[in-house]
């Protein structure tokens, strides 16, 4: 990863040469300034981890900067450096947003004590940001003994300690996104935030800004800057599940992230820079996509030099007993039932079934299973396929009480199996649905 990136705004060359000659020796990289107007090119053009800021300066103070550079980054530490310290300047410059106050002649080995705790800081806030946006737990992609998944063990083993860029290719619910989070987790970057997008279903405009964030006044609504994932994932990973979805333009914009590792936000006249690992999936053939132009071929080049394939479930029939065993387990003990078990005919169900919906339909299926089912031994007649695929569809006209029914379970998954958000979705009380509910399970 980058060094850490320290901008010096100070009109005493004496002092910058002191500290920077200090911090370049601890591994840092430096970047000056003398008065406000280059400092404020500087923080365009470096985008720096870390400020250190003279109070006066020869085209003014530092009461005219420090909003700048906010606006520039919410989250960039400012240490404040005056030679004419009081308790007044001290309080003006916390407001003002700046983080931390030091008086000339300054200690360097406290100062780099400062600069340390308040990155280490940063880094913290950030990874906290993230992490709400993701499981804490992540789950193992690999289970299973099939020749199918040993072959994408291997290969993904082989590549998790690299930087490069990873594409991702599999069917839609096979696991992509869960072998995203197990390369981030296991890789050099694990320590740091792993943030993803899902192209799909978002108009340009709004993944645009999800992505690399906007400025103030950028489009109607944008009432105030908001930083993009792309920021929020600096030192970590980006998972942008979907590509295949993201349209031409903005392909173009993320080939110069991940050529130049710099962006702009929607809005903004400046560059920023980033330093992130880039995963990208998709259930497309990108390689036909970039031939019929619909993809950018040089942006497929440069994300496709590590390809992962994930098996469909149909191709890995001998993992199913052990993925319905693991999602068996963490589901019972969720609703305060670890007893439950699959008895013989519900495994061979599972095994005949051609899951069209890969591993999150097994899940969805077990899901409904522990819901519905109100014994120990969940049987085939307790499993509800998304598909039919062993008996032939019901012919005739449906009774109101069956589409009732079908309409429940539908609802109930696209709701992942919560009773509350199913509930409002339907427009009944969560009371009324859970009757519902009894009854179907008592058919």
């Amino acid at each position: 990863m980058d060094r850490a990136r320290v901008l010096i705004v100070d009109d005493e060359s004496t002092l910058r040469f002191a500290i920077r000659d200090y911090l370049e020796s601890a591994g840092f990289e430096i970047h000056e300034a003398e008065d406000i107007a280059s400092a404020r090119r500087a923080v365009a053009e470096a985008a720096p981890d870390i400020v250190l800021l003279d109070y006066k300066l020869p085209d003014g103070t530092s009461a005219e900067l420090i909003p700048d550079m906010k606006a520039f980054a919410p989250d960039l530490p400012i240490i404040m450096l005056t030679g004419h310290a009081t308790i007044e300047l001290a309080v003006e410059a916390m407001k003002l947003g700046a983080d931390q106050f030091l008086t000339k002649p300054v200690q360097l080995s406290a100062l780099r004590i400062v600069i340390d705790r308040m990155l280490a800081n940063r880094r913290s806030a950030r990874r906290d940001a993230a992490h709400t946006r993701q499981s804490l737990s992540v789950p193992n992609p690999f289970l299973g003994t099939s020749r199918a998944i040993g072959t994408l063990r291997n290969q993904a083993q082989r590549v998790v300690a690299s930087d490069r860029p990873v594409l991702i290719q599999g069917e839609t619910g096979s696991g992509k996104g869960v072998l995203a989070n197990w390369l981030h987790a296991n890789g050099p970057r694990a320590a740091e935030p792993f943030v993803d997008l899902n192209c799909a279903g978002l108009t340009r405009e709004l993944l645009e800004s999800e992505l690399f964030g906007h400025e103030k006044g950028a489009f109607t609504g944008a009432v105030a800057a908001k930083p993009g994932l792309l920021e929020i994932a600096d030192g970590g990973s980006v998972f942008l599940d979907e590509i295949g979805d993201m349209d031409l333009p903005l392909q173009a914009k993320l080939l110069k992230v991940v050529e130049e590792k710099r962006y702009r936000r929607v809005g903004d006249v400046r560059d920023r820079k980033v330093d992130m690992r880039l995963i990208a999936a998709t259930h497309r053939d990108l390689a036909v996509m970039a031939r019929d132009q619909t993809f950018r071929s040089d942006l497929y080049f440069r994300i496709s030099t590590i390809r992962l394939v994930v098996p469909p479930l149909r191709e890995r029939l001998e993992d199913i007993p052990i993925l319905a065993e693991v999602f068996l387990r963490g589901l019972a003990r969720e609703v305060g039932r670890p007893g439950m078990l699959l008895t013989r005919d519900a495994v061979a169900a599972l095994q005949r079934y051609h899951w069209p919906g890969n591993v999150r339909e097994l899940r969805n299926v077990i899901e409904r299973a522990v819901l519905l089912h109100d014994g120990v031994g969940i049987t085939a007649q307790a499993l509800h396929f998304d598909v039919d695929g062993e008996q032939p569809a019901r012919s005739g006209v449906m009774t109101l009480a069956e589409v009732e029914k079908a309409h429940i379970l539908d609802v109930l998954e696209r709701e992942n199996g919560h009773v509350e958000r199913a509930a409002e979705r339907l427009g009944i009380p969560r009371s009324s649905l859970y009757q519902k509910l009894k009854k179907i399970r008592d058919e």
